[in-house]
């Protein structure tokens, strides 16, 4: 889903401003750099017990932190800023939404209300990464805020098309990557995740609420022997302003700790961190790491 900017006639300063919502990793921290070096002011809300209040205060114009169900709080941050643009960055751990006493350390105010209302109290409505993030995407879009794809300030971030690493899939292990390749799409078409581990084509975990990183711890405990294939890929409508499935030095990290061996994701949709520290610590760990096209991906059956 693309982002066309709103029109607008404020001044030029204001029109400079972008919002950052910050969460958890280094994307938020890249694209803060991104949008300073393009002229924008950014103004950044760093997600309780998620941003990185340090590195992030060093390239942004204002930090403040915000609670994970504070949305009032954060529209008006906004609007005093004169922000009318925003963009998400930084995986969020949603895990925490089940945490005990979760609601009590994230205590919503009236508009967080509102907006989860259907979702926790009535249960009119799912939980889904999706739905949650479209709701308060269209609280801020009715206050004055438009969300856009943050890769519209970084598309240098998009991984191109082809093999990163010194090794290339095998023949076994491009089938094992057209098997994933289908069931991680079937999984992102439902809203589950983004990440499927294979072996010899055997599923092996599949990525839920937990994340990619313990996706891949479990798939080692599962296979001791390792060498099995991580794939993970967007979603069938992918909505590029939120959830952009993306990778990084803590990818490989867990990787290499459960004895994968593959990580193969989706060519012009996947965001991939420090690429060049990435494909390196691949290299020198025997890694491969290849970025493909459905096409390409599902014709090495």
């Amino acid at each position: 889903m693309s982002f066309v900017p709103v029109m607008s006639y404020a001044s030029p300063s204001v029109q400079r401003r972008v919002g950052l919502v910050a969460g958890w990793g280094r994307y938020p921290l890249v694209v803060a750099r991104a949008l300073r070096s393009a002229g924008y002011r950014v103004y950044c809300l760093g997600v309780k017990d998620h941003a990185d209040e340090a590195a992030l205060r060093e390239v942004v114009d204002d930090f403040v932190w915000i609670g994970l169900a504070k949305v009032g709080r954060a529209i008006r941050y906004f609007q005093r800023n004169g922000v009318t643009q925003a963009v998400m960055a930084g995986k969020i751990h949603k895990v925490q939404l089940y945490q005990p006493r979760m609601w009590i350390k994230h205590l919503p105010d009236w508009t967080g209300l509102r907006t989860f209302y259907p979702h926790f109290v009535l249960a009119r409505r799912d939980r889904r990464d999706d739905t949650l993030l479209g709701a308060i995407v269209e609280s801020f879009r009715q206050r004055g805020v438009m969300f856009g794809p943050a890769t519209d300030y970084a598309p240098e971030l998009l991984v191109t098309e082809g093999c990163l690493t010194d090794h290339a899939p095998t023949a076994a292990q491009r089938k094992d990557i057209a098997l994933g390749w289908e069931v991680a799409k079937e999984m992102g078409r439902l809203d589950v995740g983004q990440s499927v581990i294979v072996k010899d084509r055997a599923v092996l975990s599949i990525e839920a609420i937990e994340g990619t990183d313990a996706c891949i711890r479990r798939a080692g405990e599962l296979c001791p022997v390792g060498g099995f294939t991580v794939i993970k890929v967007a979603k069938p409508r992918q909505d590029m302003r939120f959830d952009v499935p993306t990778i990084g030095m803590g990818t490989l990290e867990s990787m290499v700790a459960a004895g994968g061996k593959v990580l193969a994701v989706e060519a012009g949709k996947t965001i991939l961190v420090d690429q060049r520290q990435v494909v390196d610590f691949a290299n020198r760990h025997h890694l491969v790491i290849v970025a493909l096209h459905a096409a390409t991906a599902l014709g090495q059956a």
